[in-house]
């Protein structure tokens, strides 16, 4: 598979890896948006949120991934507060094809973002 995120999670293109367990996988944005900007991959290769199925196994994934960003955000001391976004296909401005959650924070967020 020619996906960058699996390549990121297999461990064959170097990343700023911040959290890892046996489904996930959290490492820095190369682009970031905010002083804090994470991404968190399931390791399974799913394109997008819109590929997640009812089954409790990938329900249960979804939630494993935001119970990852709620961890990271504690470890990075966004106790003012942060922000969880999935961009779903390209109108929704996703660009990797790969689930993935960005986790910003360290500044003020505004709304509408964009």
């Amino acid at each position: 598979m020619d996906c960058i995120f699996c390549k990121i999670a297999a461990g064959e293109i170097p990343a700023k890896k911040l959290y890892e367990d046996e489904h996930a996988v959290a490492f820095a944005d190369i682009n970031p948006k905010a002083p804090v900007h994470l991404l968190i991959i399931p390791r399974q290769h799913i394109a997008s949120l819109a590929e997640v199925g009812a089954s409790e196994e990938e329900k249960t994934l979804v939630g494993h991934l935001h119970g990852i960003a709620n961890e990271l955000a504690r470890r990075q001391n966004l106790g003012n507060g942060y922000r969880i976004v999935i961009n779903t296909g390209p109108d929704g401005g996703q660009t990797v094809d790969h689930l993935h959650l960005h986790l910003l924070g360290g500044r003020a967020m505004h709304w509408p973002p964009g």
